[in-house]
Formats: C-alpha cells, sequence, structure tokens
C-alpha cells in the first residue's frame, strides 16, 4: 500500500473529528473505502468527514438505497455507498454506480468487498475494527492522491 495511520480513538466525536479533519484537506477525484465489522464506525466516519466538508444536514446510513448523493457546493458532489445489503456485486453495476467515480466527486464506500471488481480502486481505506474502550483505526494510502492526503494530516 503506501504509508499508513494508526490512530486508537476514544469516542464518537473523536472519530468525526479525525475525518471532519481529513475531509478539510480532501478534493475531487478522491476514493475513500470504509471497512470493519457491523458497528465499528463506518458511518460515522462518514458523517464526520461530510462535515468536514461542510455538509450541514442530515446524515443517514444508506444501507437500503446502496448510495447517498451530498451536495457540498455546486461543482462538488460526495456519494456516500453503504454495500452491506449487496447480493451480487453485479448489481452494482446495474445502479449506474460507476459514473459516480469521476474527477469531480469524492466517494466513501463502506464494505467494499461486496462489490470487488465493480468499483474504482481506492486512494485510501480507512479500516475499523472494535475495541473496549473505543476503536482502532488505520488509515492507509493507496495511491499517490492518498499519501499526499495523509501528508496534510502530519502530525496529528
Amino acid at each position: 500500500m503506501g504509508r499508513s495511520i494508526k490512530r486508537f480513538v476514544h469516542s464518537q466525536t473523536e472519530l468525526e473529528s479525525f475525518a471532519a479533519r481529513l475531509a478539510e484537506h480532501a478534493q475531487p477525484g478522491l476514493v475513500i473505502y470504509l471497512t470493519g465489522p457491523l458497528g465499528a464506525g463506518k458511518t460515522t466516519f462518514a458523517r464526520g468527514f461530510l462535515r468536514g466538508l461542510g455538509y450541514q444536514g442530515v446524515v443517514k446510513s444508506p444501507t437500503y438505497t446502496l448510495v447517498e448523493p451530498y451536495s457540498i457546493t455546486s461543482e462538488l458532489l460526495c456519494y456516500h455507498f453503504d454495500l452491506y445489503r449487496l447480493t451480487d456485486a453485479e448489481e452494482l453495476e446495474f445502479t449506474g454506480a460507476r459514473d459516480y467515480f469521476d474527477d469531480s466527486s469524492i466517494c466513501l464506500v463502506e464494505w467494499p468487498e461486496k462489490a470487488a471488481g465493480y468499483l474504482a480502486d481506492a486512494d485510501l481505506v480507512c479500516a475499523l475494527a472494535h475495541h473496549p474502550d473505543g476503536r482502532k483505526l488505520l488509515l492507509s494510502a493507496c495511491s499517490a492522491k492518498g499519501k499526499r492526503l495523509m501528508s496534510l494530516l502530519e502530525p496529528y
């Protein structure tokens, strides 16, 4: 992969804050995969990231709709995917989701493993895991774009 950042977060607020800090430096064309078990904080991360982009509305998990678009500015859309209920990766192809992965949008993808082969490659992977006192977070860069973004987080 490339560089990575390991963090322990004690609360949802701390996770949202980390994601918001990352979003402050995000550029269109970014793809972030969010991995981890149910309840690990993937949607919480997405909420913080969207807040960091400046979105003020309600952020909900698109578990039943597969994707929720968020208009950040007139030029920037952020698509939040939740592929948990996807039964066949090919289903994603029928939604036209491939068109969302372009240089004018940012895509956050929960459960990317459910659509292997049908998604754009990730620039960053945020792996979240349960811990009795919070969550473990591992943010890994998978592209030059991801490495540049992570370098802007230091010394976070």
